[in-house]
C-alpha cells in the first residue's frame, strides 16, 4: 500500500502546530541559518517543540538546510545538521552538494528543487548518492514525471499548491544581478513582481508597467490522482512566509482533498496518524490568491500569467452594474460581503485599486472612501475576507488518534489499559479495596462517563469495556486514572517513534551525468567541488556569486513566454510579427529576451 503525505509549510512554530493541527502529515522549516528563506528563521528550540508535537501523530518535520554554501558556512551548517538531529528533525532539505562531504548525522537528505530535478539521469544519480527523495521541478508536466518515475525508485515529491518562481527551479540569478540579493542564498528580492517595460529592436515601448514576470498562484488540487498515478507520493504546499491563517485555510483544503482520494482508492493510506476533523469549510480563494493555475502540468500554458498584479485578488465577487460615490450594485446578490472585508478592482487603466466594505445590502455595497475609476462592467474582488479570517484566528480544527480502553480488576485493585490505533499500549493500576456497589448501574455509568472524558487529550475514544463487577469507586480516583493512563500513552507514543535514517550509497562511485558544470550548478565551495571531481567532472565554474557577470549571461530561464503572451509565437497561426531583441526595462536596468522555441523556454539574459 502506497503512503500519501501532504507537506505544509512552517514560517514558525504557530505555523507548524496549525499545519499538523490541520492534517499535515509532515512539515518543512527554516532552522536558524541557511534555510532558502532568509525572513524565516527559527531557533533550533521551537523546532525541538514542533518535532513533538508532529511524532505524536507520526508527522513529520523537515528542516530547510538548502541554500549554497560559502567555505567559511561548512562547519557551521555541519553543526546545525547535528543540532537538527538532536531535535527531532526527520530529514534536510539541501541544495548544496557540499553536504554529502561533511561528517552528517544520519538525516535522510531531500534533494531540493533548486537543485533542479528535472532531467531523468541527474534523478537517477542523487538517488544512487544516497539521496532519499527529490523535489520535482515544478515546470513538469504529468508525462515527463511518469517518465523519472520509471526509471527510478527514489520518492517524488511535487508543489501542488502556491506562489510561484517564474525561473526554472534554482536557476534565477535576476535578483542577484539586480542588487546582489541571492535567490540561492535566501535572500531574493523578488524582481519577477516588479513593473517593467518592454521595448523591442526599435526602441518602441510595447508594454508599459506591466508585470511582465510574474505569475498566477499553482493549484493542482483537481490533478492529486493523476499526480499519484504518476508516481508523485508527497504534495507540497509553498508559503513559508506565509501567516498562521493560509497555513490552516490550504492544509485543511488539501487534506479533504486528499482524503477524497483516499477514501475511493485501497491501494493508497495516509502517511500519518489521527483522524483530523475540520470546523470550518475551507477555500483557498479566501486568503492569499493571485488567481490559479495548474502551471504546465498538461505541457501547456492554462493562461499563468498575471500582468496587472502581483498582489492578491482573492475571489471575484460580482460585476458593478450601477456606482455613485461611495457605493456600488453588482449584478448579484451581496450576501456574504460583510463590513470590514477589503475589496478590489481595476481601473481603465489596469492599476488594482482598493477598498473597504462599511455595508452591504442586497446588491449594494457602500464602502469608506470614494470610489476612484470604478465604473459599470468591471470586476470586483474580495480579497480580504473579515470574518473568514477572524474565524481562522479560533479553533479550526481537531486531530486526534483513536484510543481503545479495557477496565478490568486486578487482584491489588483495578487496572486502566488503553491500546491505540498504532497499537502503542499503556496501562496504570488503581490500588484501593474492591466495594460492591449498593447501585450496580449507577457505579457502571459513572465509570463510563468519567472514563471516556477525553476531550482535551491527544485521543478520541474507539472503545471502552468495563470487565468489572459494579464496584463503588470515586469520582476523583475514576479521573485521576484517566489522567495517568492518557500522560502514559502520550509518553509511550513519543517513545515509541522511530525517525527514519539514511542509507548509504552502495557500490562504486556514480558518475556526474555531465562532466562539465557551468555557474547554473551554484557550486561556491571547495567541498561541492571535490563532490563533482570524486563523481567524474572534469570542470566547474564557479556559482554566480562569486564571479562579475559579464554580457550574454543567463539570469533567467522560464517556460513562460511573453511572446507567446503578446500572441507572438511561432508556434501559432496567425502570429504578430515583433521588431526583435526584445527588452525588459525597470529602473534604468536592462535585460535582453531570447526565445528557444525548440524547447518552449524564454531567456533573460544581460545585455
Amino acid at each position: 500500500m502506497t503512503s500519501i503525505e501532504l507537506l505544509s509549510p512552517a514560517r514558525d512554530l504557530e505555523c507548524g502546530i496549525a499545519a499538523i493541527d490541520h492534517g499535515a502529515d509532515a512539515v518543512y522549516i527554516g532552522g536558524p541559518s541557511f534555510g532558502a528563506r532568509v525572513s524565516a528563521c527559527n531557533p533550533m528550540g521551537d523546532i525541538e517543540k514542533l518535532a513533538r508535537h508532529a511524532h505524536r501523530y507520526r508527522a513529520r518535520v523537515y528542516l530547510a538546510l538548502n541554500t549554497t554554501l560559502f567555505d567559511d558556512e561548512l562547519a557551521t551548517a555541519e553543526a546545525t545538521a547535528r543540532r537538527a538531529w538532536d531535535a527531532g528533525v526527520d530529514a534536510l532539505i539541501v541544495q548544496d552538494m557540499a553536504l554529502l562531504e561533511l561528517d552528517l548525522p544520519p538525516l535522510p537528505l531531500i534533494a531540493s528543487t533548486q537543485m533542479h530535478n528535472m532531467d531523468v539521469s541527474h534523478i537517477r544519480f542523487l538517488e544512487r548518492v544516497g539521496f532519499q527523495r527529490v523535489i520535482l521541478a515544478r515546470e513538469l508536466s504529468l508525462e515527463l514525471i511518469r517518465g523519472i518515475r520509471r526509471e527510478t525508485s527514489i520518492e517524488l515529491e511535487a508543489f501542488v499548491h502556491g506562489s510561484l518562481c517564474v525561473s526554472h527551479s534554482g536557476r534565477c540569478y535576476l535578483s542577484a544581478a539586480l542588487g546582489g540579493r541571492s535567490a540561492n542564498r535566501g535572500a531574493c528580492g523578488q524582481p519577477c513582481r516588479l513593473r517593467w517595460n518592454l521595448i523591442d529592436a526599435d526602441g518602441r515601448v510595447l508594454e508599459r508597467g506591466r508585470h511582465l514576470l510574474s505569475l498566477k498562484d499553482m493549484d493542482r488540487s483537481a490533478h492529486l490522482s493523476d499526480l499519484i498515478d504518476a508516481g508523485v507520493t508527497s504534495f507540497k504546499i509553498e508559503g513559508r512566509l506565509k501567516d498562521a491563517a493560509y497555513v490552516k485555510n490550504i492544509t485543511a483544503y488539501y487534506r479533504t482533498c486528499i482524503d477524497s482520494v483516499l477514501e475511493s482508492r485501497s491501494d493508497l493510506r495516509r502517511s500519518s496518524g489521527g483522524k483530523t476533523e475540520i470546523l470550518f469549510s475551507p477555500d483557498p480563494r479566501r486568503t492569499f490568491s493571485r488567481g490559479s493555475t495548474c502551471f504546465f502540468l498538461h505541457d501547456k500554458d492554462d493562461g499563468v500569467w498575471s500582468p496587472d498584479t502581483s498582489k492578491s485578488l482573492g475571489e471575484e465577487i460580482g460585476i458593478v452594474r450601477q456606482c455613485g460615490t461611495n457605493w456600488f450594485t453588482l449584478d448579484s446578490d451581496a450576501a456574504g460581503i460583510n463590513a470590514g472585508d477589503g475589496l478590489c478592482f481595476f481601473n481603465r487603466s489596469r492599476e488594482l485599486q482598493g477598498m473597504q466594505v462599511v455595508t452591504a445590502d442586497g446588491a449594494r455595497v457602500r464602502v469608506h472612501q470614494p470610489v476612484d475609476g470604478l465604473t459599470p462592467g468591471m470586476a470586483v474582488f474580495r480579497n480580504h475576507d473579515h470574518l473568514f479570517l477572524r474565524g481562522l484566528s479560533g479553533r479550526t480544527s481537531r486531530r486526534k488518534c483513536g484510543l481503545s480502553l479495557v477496565f478490568r480488576e486486578a487482584p491489588e485493585g483495578f487496572v486502566l489499559e488503553g491500546r491505540d490505533e498504532d497499537g502503542i499500549e499503556a496501562s496504570v493500576t488503581l490500588s484501593i479495596p474492591k466495594e460492591t456497589a449498593e447501585k450496580p448501574g449507577e457505579a457502571v455509568s459513572t465509570m463510563q462517563r468519567q472514563l471516556s472524558k477525553l476531550a482535551d487529550s491527544t485521543f478520541f475514544l474507539s472503545s471502552l469495556e468495563i470487565r468489572t463487577r459494579p464496584c463503588f469507586i470515586r469520582t476523583a480516583e475514576l479521573n485521576r486514572l484517566r489522567r495517568e493512563l492518557l500522560d502514559a500513552m502520550e509518553e509511550q507514543r513519543q517513545r515509541s517513534y522511530r525517525r527514519p535514517v539514511r542509507l548509504p550509497a552502495t557500490g562504486p562511485a556514480a558518475l556526474y551525468p555531465v562532466s562539465e558544470l557551468d555557474y547554473s550548478y551554484n557550486v561556491s565551495n571547495r567541498k561541492a567541488r571535490e563532490f563533482y571531481m570524486r563523481h567524474g567532472v572534469t570542470r566547474i565554474e564557479p556559482a554566480f556569486e562569486l564571479q562579475k557577470p559579464s554580457p550574454g549571461t543567463v539570469v533567467m530561464t522560464t517556460r513562460h513566454c511573453i511572446r507567446r503572451c503578446l500572441g507572438a509565437c511561432p508556434r501559432n497561426k496567425p502570429c504578430k510579427k515583433l521588431s526583435e531583441p526584445l527588452f525588459m526595462e525597470n529602473g534604468g536596468r536592462r535585460f535582453r529576451l531570447d526565445f528557444d522555441c525548440r524547447s518552449c523556454r524564454m531567456l533573460v539574459l544581460i545585455p
